[in-house]
């Protein structure tokens, strides 16, 4: 996919979890998948408002842009690419993905792919600003976490002197992971074998077209923001299985895991369509985790037992996080 045309030159292209990020990571896993309802948007239904972009909401907020966890104001580095923000929800931040400030309110991780890009290109800073439960609007206003806590708006971690941008979010936009792992869930208690949350119609077809949208809009506002940097949307993994069904790891009626894998993949599809709608680069996290789905032998999602040091009920695990920097490195031509 062809990167948006820059004026520089073409680039080939803590301690252990405490019982305080226990307790943290146990409310969000009991709320839904990725802590919607944290976040600053919450529709039930979408609709064709605007999305982020460089002439909406785009003032930025009076808090600072550091936080408890985060590499933010790291300073600038010395490679291909000194300067690196990493946007993004929790798939991104990876809770428990082994170390997470029990402070940090976005429950962000220190072997999160973001990190593990840094580390393995010498010379790039790196600044983590990505936040579980985050949505769209979280890249342009003030996001408060589940705990609270104020975050200031993701984009405000961008600069003119931004070098690389990655951005992996939309799952919390309209509801939609809330939806499929907390009212899917409800309903499989009542129809465990029949097809409920399918049949119940609760994500319409419109919801991944604005998804689509509002992510394209974002990556807009991304390179409006960071002329010269280098931008990359990263999609989501295999969630869900392709076949069979594992009811010891995810409340899901028998039926409904055609349904829910359905749902996985017009998301994924709607960040890539978004990238190509912006022109970025696109990071194909579905098939680099294929085969390895939260039912798989050897899985690399988590299911609904949290993981001390390990991740967070329903989130990535190492693995899954390794296999997404690897992409971008090689998106990036650093593998």
């Amino acid at each position: 996919m062809t990167a948006r045309p820059s004026a520089r030159p073409s680039r080939r292209a803590a301690a252990p979890a405490r019982p305080a990020t226990l307790r943290l990571a146990a409310a969000l896993a009991a709320g839904a998948l990725l802590v919607t309802g944290c976040s600053s948007s919450g529709d039930d239904e979408p609709d064709d408002t605007a999305a982020p972009s460089s002439e909406s909401s785009s003032a930025p907020s009076t808090s600072s842009s550091t936080s408890p966890g985060s590499t933010a104001d790291a300073g600038e580095g010395s490679g291909d690419f000194p300067r690196y923000v990493a946007l993004g929800d929790s798939y991104t931040a990876a809770p428990l993905v082994p170390e997470t400030d029990p402070q940090d309110g976005c429950l962000r991780s220190t072997g999160n792919y973001p990190s593990l890009v840094a580390a393995a290109i010498d010379g790039t800073a790196l600044t983590d600003v990505s936040c579980s439960g985050a949505t769209t609007t979280s890249l342009v206003g003030v996001q408060e976490t589940f705990d609270g806590q104020a975050r200031p708006a993701q984009f405000d971690a961008l600069t003119e002197d931004t070098d690389l941008v990655t951005l992996g979010m939309g799952g919390n936009d309209f509801n939609l992971f809330a939806t499929l792992i907390g009212r899917c869930g409800q309903l499989a208690a009542e129809d465990p074998e029949g097809s409920p949350c399918e049949d119940a119609d609760l994500v319409k077809d419109n919801v991944f077209r604005q998804i689509r949208g509002q992510l394209a809009a974002a990556l807009t506002g991304v390179l409006d923001r960071s002329p010269d940097a280098r931008v990359l949307a990263v999609g989501y993994p295999q969630i869900l299985p392709a076949e069979g069904t594992c009811p010891d790891r995810i409340d899901l009626a028998v039926g409904d895991y055609p349904y829910a894998r359905d749902l996985n993949e017009r998301l994924d599809a709607a960040v890539e369509g978004a990238a190509k709608d912006a022109g970025v680069d696109f990071v194909d996290a579905f098939a680099a985790t294929e085969g390895h789905d939260l039912c798989a032998e050897d899985p690399w999602i988590n299911g609904r037992t949290t993981l001390e040091d390990e991740a967070l009920a329903y989130h990535p695990l190492a693995a899954e996080q390794e296999a997404v920097a690897a992409e971008v490195l090689a998106v990036l031509g650093q593998d």
